[in-house]
């Protein structure tokens, strides 16, 4: 049984670090956000909320899932 707290360094801007990175990977397969967004199963409107709100707008783990299989990167791409 653990009997301290230990000590973590969390990023507050990991959703926005996320968005940045499904854009440029996005770019970088040369797919359009609407294109992005058929393939993945969501509405365009929340493809490019995703993108562009500079993670104000965050997306489930099944959705970034399917974001990275699509662009045919590894999940954890989007969090460096």
């Amino acid at each position: 049984m653990a009997t301290f707290k230990r000590e973590f360094e969390f990023k507050n801007d990991i959703r926005k670090r996320i968005s940045e990175n499904i854009r440029k990977y996005r770019l970088e397969n040369k797919i359009t956000q609407e294109q992005l967004a058929l393939d993945v199963g969501i509405s365009y409107d929340f493809m490019r909320r995703i993108e562009f709100t500079k993670g104000a707008v965050g997306c489930s783990i099944d959705t970034l899932y399917k974001i990275s299989v699509v662009l045919n990167t590894r999940i954890d791409k989007f969090f460096l």
